[in-house]
């Protein structure tokens, strides 16, 4: 599309919803008399209506409507995928509590699920409003404020714990907040509601077992409990069960036990003004933290080499952050080949730099048979090696996400969380720094890499990205809407629900639960 295009779909998507936000007045709003962040953060939730969102905002959750679809897609197809569903339905069922845990496990384990500071927001955020829009037969502009609801209340959560020893998709404590919000906001259930789910959800909160979550087929939960978990507090809410409201930052709280160092500020911090849901990073790619950039330049690589054999390639080297490093060491003594389990498979790094070299692209179908089984992919991925860039690390943490806002807001208090990751070497690199109260509005992820190939005949070719396709930063601000249309149509999606993604906040009800069954039902 071009940038004259673009520009006239924006203004025309701008008006047409102001237009439509303008139909229903603002409510009148109620005093928080909040007096922790989650019953702040509950007051506002529950009180946001869409004419209080920026545009922007607007559009980047629709485009997260349509990824978070294509994840799912994808997680039906593979062979898990369908397992699942023999054992707890399609996501398209009447139940839609079962269904929201069906939709966010089948979107979330390949690892091709969308992120923001802080979390994997979109197997809660998105698959929980999916389902109750439908069964509540919500229109589009509802399902869509649904969808930033949960962002906001998930992402905030989860930064209130980044500092802490589970990030990334072991963070699973991020979908018990999106999926009360989720449902809530698509319930237009009062505040009162709100605070007794978050803290019924809150008070056995998850923590996975990187055993299990590496070694098994147990990554299929990893989504799915939490989500379920959720559920059930709404339930209990909704009966009359109370939740403890100051279960985030009391001493023997969340917090407490999720946070080496704990930011309870960031729960309610600039709320309506700074959007979590401006950070997000739509995966093009499925796999692990900080395989994108190096996949991204292995493609770029292919389309100047061509065709090339593993007996070609004398060496890869794939330069990236100690977060890249961090998650590719956990699942190297994993992976030994055909038959590696998939969950640390999609955490490794040689085997999607091998395969794109190879072929020119990675999909979902990489992970399967028989794709996974061709031993020229694993020939080249034992010739791939990795190596720290300190200077990638040094703009990981100039980043908002993953987590460079967080040790921002912590100031001189991340130094020991600093040390534990990377040692003095990292507390050097990113030095003195402090929060600045910034929006969001110019949001990035630089998870970058650099991948040099080293052929056998001498030649050698390096390719660098510090900003991975999708992922937040100035291009994809730009193009993130055909960036996740190219997402949808590559896993077979239709391209009738592909056009119409930048309409959805103008459908009625009955157009929406046919956008909905036409995205899946094909």
């Amino acid at each position: 599309m071009t940038a004259v295009l673009a520009e006239s779909v924006v203004r025309a998507l701008c008006a047409d919803w102001a237009e439509q936000a303008e139909a229903s007045p603002p409510p009148a709003r109620r005093s928080s008399g909040a007096d922790t962040p989650l019953r702040e953060l509950s007051h506002w939730a529950a009180t946001l209506r869409p004419q209080d969102v920026p545009c922007r905002v607007l559009k980047l959750a629709a485009s997260q409507v349509l990824s978070q679809i294509a994840s799912i897609r994808a997680g039906l197809r593979h062979p898990l995928g369908r397992k699942l569903v023999a054992a707890f339905g399609h996501p398209m069922q009447r139940d839609p509590r079962q269904a929201a845990g069906v939709f966010a496990a089948l979107g979330s384990w390949l690892n091709l699920d969308d992120t923001a500071y802080a979390g994997h927001l979109s197997n809660s955020t998105v698959a929980v409003p999916l389902a109750f829009a439908y069964a509540r037969r919500l229109d589009g502009l509802s399902l869509l404020t649904s969808v930033i609801v949960a962002n906001e209340c998930a992402a905030r959560i989860t930064a209130s714990a980044t500092l802490g020893p589970l990030r990334g998709q072991s963070a699973v404590h991020t979908h018990l907040a999106g999926a009360v919000a989720g449902r809530l906001h698509c319930d237009r259930a009062p505040a009162s509601l709100y605070e007794n789910a978050f803290g019924l959800a809150f008070a056995m909160p998850n923590w996975p077992l990187m055993r299990a979550f590496l070694a098994s087929d147990a990554r299929l939960f990893n989504t799915f409990t939490p989500v379920r978990t959720a559920m059930d507090a709404c339930d209990a809410a909704y009966a009359g069960l109370r939740g403890a409201t100051d279960i985030m930052e009391h001493s023997d709280g969340f917090l407490a036990r999720f946070a080496t160092v704990p930011l309870p500020q960031a729960v309610a911090k600039g709320l309506g003004r700074r959007w979590h849901t401006d950070t997000l990073s739509f995966k093009m790619h499925p796999g692990g933290p900080g395989i994108d950039a190096a996949v991204d330049c292995a493609a770029e690589i292919h389309r100047e080499l061509g065709a090339v054999r593993a007996a070609d390639v004398a060496e890869v080297v794939v330069e990236a952050s100690l977060y890249t490093l961090f998650a590719g060491e956990r699942a190297a003594s994993y992976v030994t080949g055909p038959g590696s389990p998939l969950g640390a498979l999609v955490l490794d790094v040689p085997y999607p730099v091998a395969t794109t070299l190879l072929t020119g692209e990675f999909s979902v179908d990489d992970f399967s048979s028989p794709r996974v089984d061709e031993p020229d992919r694993w020939a080249l991925a034992k010739r791939v090696r990795l190596a720290h860039d300190t200077e990638m690390t040094r703009e990981l943490f100039l980043s908002d996400a993953p987590f460079g806002e967080a040790v921002r807001e912590a100031g001189d208090l991340a130094v020991p969380w600093l040390r534990g990751f990377g040692g003095d070497e990292l507390v050097d690199l990113v030095g003195a720094v402090r929060a600045d109260d910034r929006d969001f509005s110019r949001s990035t992820k630089a998870t970058g890499a650099r991948v040099t190939v080293r052929l056998t005949d001498g030649r050698r070719i390096s390719r660098t990205r510090l900003i991975p396709v999708g992922a937040a930063g100035p291009e994809t601000r730009a193009s993130h809407i055909d960036l996740v249309r190219e997402k949808f149509l590559s896993v077979g999606g239709s391209q009738e629900v592909a056009d119409t993604v930048d309409r959805l906040h103008r459908m009625r009800p009955g157009a929406v639960r046919r956008w909905i069954e036409t995205a899946f039902l094909d």
